[in-house]
């Protein structure tokens, strides 16, 4: 069977005029639907790989391919709702809620699954909400969780999420969590999370992706990243301070 996602010899520089590279020799392959965690210090290139991932930046070098297809032959908009992003701050369209809901669907040119939308409102905390509501008078929040709600709508095979919790309060956090853990299991949704929330991290993913030293310098279960870092560079990140803020 194809892997659902591998990445071979990505490459991204760091722009036109330098082009020493951000990142280079990114390997790494999804076998099959699982919650992985992109971990590492800030200014690693975590957001710009799940950008290239989701087709909406393009590597300098190396091939992206979903079970066999390569990224480069198939149709961006095609690609896009099978390896949807969620960027941390999110954009609303003009209009209400719903509009922001049924545009995408009209985009990409899938029925609008109103039933879908009034439970995930729901499971992410957003009940209190009129879908009627203007997107652009929501709190940043709230708003995170709309743009998430978004590409849920498109039922994709890979979901991207971009430190898609970090403005939320701690009980939206969990509702959260609880809701992407429950999609997974029943959708069987692979996620790329990237999070400097360890404990987040532990709690959700079975996998970690660690970034350092300009590529991705491990790829283990999440049980022997945080028991037995393989790299200094992970032993000092897990400990640092910082991480336990």
């Amino acid at each position: 069977m194809l892997p659902l996602l591998q990445i071979k010899q990505v490459r991204k520089n760091r722009d036109d005029a330098d082009k020493s590279p951000l990142f280079s020799n990114v390997n790494a392959e999804i076998a099959e639907p699982e919650m992985i965690a992109l971990l590492g210090v800030s200014g690693q290139g975590k957001s710009t790989l799940l950008r290239i991932l989701a087709s909406l930046t393009r590597a300098d070098e190396g091939e992206i391919a979903m079970q066999g297809a390569s990224q480069h032959q198939m149709d961006p908009r095609e690609w896009r709702m099978k390896v949807c992003y969620v960027a941390q701050q999110p954009v609303m369209l003009g209009g209400s809620i719903e509009h922001n809901l049924k545009t995408v669907s009209l985009l990409h040119r899938t029925p609008y699954d109103k039933k879908l939308a009034e439970r995930l409102m729901g499971e992410l905390g957003l009940e209190h909400l009129e879908p009627g509501k203007h997107a652009q008078d929501l709190s940043g929040g709230e708003k995170q969780r709309v743009s998430l709600l978004r590409s849920l709508m498109l039922r994709p095979q890979v979901l991207l999420l971009d430190e898609v919790t970090a403005s939320l309060d701690r009980g939206s956090k969990e509702k959260v969590e609880r809701a992407l853990q429950e999609w997974h299991r029943k959708e069987g949704t692979a996620m790329i999370w990237v999070t400097h929330d360890l404990e987040q991290a532990k709690e959700v993913s079975g996998t970690v992706w660690f970034m350092g030293e300009g590529t991705l310098l491990e790829n283990s279960t999440t049980n022997s990243f945080f028991e037995r870092p393989a790299t200094e560079l992970a032993q000092g990140y897990i400990k640092s301070p910082e991480q336990k803020e």
